[in-house]
């Protein structure tokens, strides 16, 4: 890292090499389209390269691309929607602080580690159907927080979000996942019906 910030561009190809997979694999869950993720990716590591002398080492340089990769591909989806490129939206919410938690419908036994289903090609495949079908502003703080293993602080400021706010998005995530999930998952002979708190 310092022979990159001392003007050694082969020491931040080297840097770049290593973390040009999870760039693009961030910035393809994001916008599940490829030609934008190889777009973000690209454009990571330009910003990366011009902004080198102000990366501090305040967080891992992974860390850092990873907030670079997330803004640049919000810029992508606000200009899909034509949109103004201002803050993900609103930092606190009134609806989203009362709004119902998800109840899980099914029960089920996870026999193996969540990091060993994910491994397994099919389980992949539900995952990220199920991670598709999250609301993007559930499923970005998921992605940061959970996948790329952000902190929460991180999280918010790479969002524009309080923490509080990112504690909720995240709560709710792992709710609708897991009850996406459980169904192909769970044991149906242990399903409960739904019911009123």
């Amino acid at each position: 890292m310092r022979r990159a910030q001392a003007g050694e561009l082969e020491a931040f190809e080297t840097l770049a090499s290593r973390h040009e997979r999870q760039v693009y694999s961030l910035a393809l869950r994001i916008l599940r389209q490829e030609q934008d993720a190889e777009d973000v990716t690209q454009q990571t590591f330009l910003s990366a390269l011009e902004n080198l002398s102000g990366f501090r080492g305040e967080s891992s340089f992974a860390t850092w691309l990873l907030r670079i990769a997330t803004h640049a591909a919000l810029k992508v989806i606000r200009k899909r929607r034509g949109l103004d490129t201002v803050s993900l939206e609103e930092t606190t919410h009134p609806a989203e602080e009362g709004a119902a938690t998800p109840h899980p419908e099914y029960i089920a036994d996870w026999r193996q580690s969540p990091e060993q289903l994910v491994q397994q090609n099919e389980t992949r495949q539900l995952v990220e159907a199920a991670l598709a079908d999250l609301d993007e502003k559930h499923r970005l703080v998921f992605l940061l927080r959970d996948v790329e293993g952000l902190s929460v602080k991180e999280t918010a400021d790479a969002l524009g979000l309080s923490e509080a706010n990112v504690k909720v998005r995240l709560l709710r995530a792992r709710l609708q996942l897991r009850e996406r999930l459980t169904r192909y998952f769970g044991d149906a002979g242990r399903r409960l019906a739904p019911h009123r708190h």
